[in-house]
């Protein structure tokens, strides 16, 4: 049983604002290389599509399996001399993760396998660099408080720093990095530098702001073991559901974002014009962001995910089957269909507290960076679909790697297709994962908070 250790400070606003600068941290490197590293290698490097393709999907999967191997560390070691669980963790890998963001956006002086190899070795250990700092991040949240409410506002709080990288600062790269809808490859290398210092300075505003306080109480002699937490994840509905709207999340996250720079380069001839719609992410943020908790508390995190994903599958149904020839009327679409992601990012890591207390409620065991580790590992499985989807999709529609080449008509419809059918998709899957098999909806999760708070005050008498 978990409890609370009186000598640190009450939950207040320095931690929502320390886990707003956590998921900058992450999102300075991560949100660039899923966004950008396709393009800087098809273009800058002349990489085949098709092989990025394979390289995503060897990647990623041993991303998404080492996921539990790394996840696992602050359940069976502490570093440090400090009570905390996590942070230690994340101060270790923040520097290789930074360096990793580097390597990716350098043009090398490289030809053939050595090229190759090179990619290959950056981007693998970016992805084990992510998982490093990403792992004990998203899993902190549980141990700095155990109050529901208080776990929404982080999750809402997450949702800001993730959203204020995408919008403002990968909003920028289309302005810095293209001249006359020309690749500057120097460019991509310079954002890299500034983008891992950011990211390095926010990991440590994280850590200094954001305060652990919940300490999980052991038997002595007690081992971990793996295998019990993979059973209680079997056992556990609401995370399966949540894991499976996860997949679709991510071909929105890691998929659209990747296809921005095609869309708006290929087909509609301005690579620029990406920044705007990136940028119109922010007025919906602001908009939302104090409406939520809000429609929270009326309706539940359930039903507002359910009824928003619904709306955003309707506008990008409507962009996949229609041709949208005018590109000021797809922008628009295109903003509208950002009501169901946005509020998905803003409470999903909320969903994710409550499916790891749903285990501690009906076994009385938890541990939190190995279970949340399990649920990244959907997180990977959906990157993986996506970036290999799209590297290979490009390949099979007929685009031609390289600097300033010109595609032809065929590729071009094939690239507007394959873009549009990516969040389609994805809200299909996010309606299934919530709608059909998340089963904790308002009533259920006031009645799961009310027996473990009667459980913790009853244990510390």
């Amino acid at each position: 049983m978990a409890k609370i250790d009186k000598s640190v400070r009450p939950f207040s606003g320095k931690d929502e604002w320390g886990y707003i600068f956590g998921d900058m941290a992450g999102s300075f490197v991560n949100l660039y290389v899923d966004a950008y590293f396709l393009t800087f290698c098809t273009y800058c490097l002349g990489i085949n599509a098709t092989w990025m393709a394979g390289l995503f999907l060897v990647a990623r999967l041993w991303d998404a399996v080492n996921d539990p191997i790394i996840g696992s560390f602050p359940d069976r070691w502490h570093l440090g001399k400090s009570k905390d669980k996590f942070t230690p963790w994340i101060k270790l890998f923040m520097i290789p993760l930074a360096l990793s963001g580097l390597l990716c956006f350098s043009k090398v002086p490289f030809e053939g396998i050595a090229l190759h190899a090179y990619v290959a070795f950056a981007y693998v250990l970016f992805g084990m660099s992510y998982t490093g700092t990403s792992m004990p991040f998203g899993a902190m949240a549980n141990v700095v408080t155990v109050d529901p409410v208080e776990r929404s506002k982080l999750s809402r709080a997450r949702s800001v720093g993730g959203g204020l990288v995408g919008a403002v600062a990968l909003g920028m790269v289309p302005v810095v990095c293209y001249k006359n809808n020309q690749i500057l490859p120097e460019r991509f290398t310079l954002l890299a530098v500034i983008f891992g210092i950011c990211s390095i300075v926010s990991y440590l505003l994280l850590c200094t702001l954001t305060k652990e306080r919940v300490r999980e109480e052991k038997s002595e002699g007690e081992k971990f073991e793996f295998w019990k937490v993979l059973k209680m994840v079997l056992k556990n509905r609401p995370l399966i559901g949540v894991m499976i709207a996860t997949i679709g999340s991510m071909l929105v996250i890691t998929g659209a974002s990747q296809t921005y720079s095609y869309m708006y380069k290929e087909v509609y001839g301005n690579a620029s014009l990406a920044t705007v719609s990136m940028a119109c992410s922010m007025p919906f943020m602001i908009v939302v962001f104090p409406l939520i908790p809000k429609m929270v508390n009326k309706f539940g995190k359930r039903d507002v995910i359910l009824y928003t994903a619904l709306l955003s599958f309707a506008f990008s149904a409507v962009r996949m089957f229609f041709y949208i020839e005018n590109v000021w009327v797809y922008t628009v679409l295109n903003i509208m269909t950002l009501l169901g992601q946005t509020a998905f990012t803003m409470l999903i890591w909320a969903l994710v507290s409550d499916c790891l207390d749903y285990s501690e409620w009906k076994t009385g065991f938890r541990s939190d960076g190995s279970m949340y580790s399990m649920y990244t590992f959907s997180r990977k499985i959906g990157s993986t679909i996506a970036s290999t989807g799209i590297a290979a999709g490009l390949g099979m529609v007929g685009y031609v790697s390289g600097e300033n080449v010109v595609q032809t008509a065929e590729a071009v419809k094939g690239i507007y297709y394959l873009c549009n059918a990516i969040p389609t998709i994805c809200y299909a899957l996010i309606l299934i994962g919530i709608g059909l098999i998340f089963n904790l909806d308002k009533k259920k999760t006031d009645q799961m908070y009310a027996e473990m708070a009667e459980r913790r005050a009853a244990s510390e008498q």
